[in-house]
């Protein structure tokens, strides 16, 4: 039996752009889907904070350092310029695979700058700045407040 569990989060990007002629899916900045460790194409559930919609779509790569969240297709009508989202990825893990996993979750400022990066311990419930897997270190970023 596999358990699905968070494997990283972008919380509260603010939405750049909505495009309901594209085709359905959601842009975000490259730089932002490299912190999270989300890949180009993945599926993702997208809730809106600001309406409480929730969708699943795909990611397709912006211009790095943009900053753009774009909802594209019949997904644009689910979103505004301006609403907050919160972008999720998840896997589907073995039990034993499960507590041991570290998802990451990266939080912005109102202008999709990343603020601070996390990784969470799943086996005691709590934010572990020493098990973050290589190359996927906690960061805080210069002048950012430590919450």
């Amino acid at each position: 039996m596999d358990i699905k569990m968070l494997r990283a989060k972008l919380h509260r990007l603010r939405v750049t752009e909505a495009d309901l002629y594209y085709e359905g899916s959601i842009t975000v900045d490259r730089e932002l889907l490299d912190t999270a460790g989300i890949l180009p194409y993945e599926k993702v559930q997208v809730v809106n904070v600001n309406n409480g919609s929730r969708l699943e779509t795909y990611t397709i790569p912006g211009a790095a350092g943009e900053r753009t969240v774009c909802l594209n297709g019949p997904a644009a009508r689910l979103a505004a310029p301006g609403d907050e989202v919160i972008v999720i990825a998840y896997a589907e893990l073995t039990p034993s695979e499960a507590r041991e996993h570290h998802p990451r979750v990266v939080h912005v400022d109102e202008d999709n700058d990343v603020t601070k990066t996390r990784t969470l311990d799943v086996a005691q419930g709590t934010t572990n700045d020493n098990l973050a897997p290589e190359g996927m270190e906690d960061v805080l970023i210069a002048d950012s407040p430590r919450t």
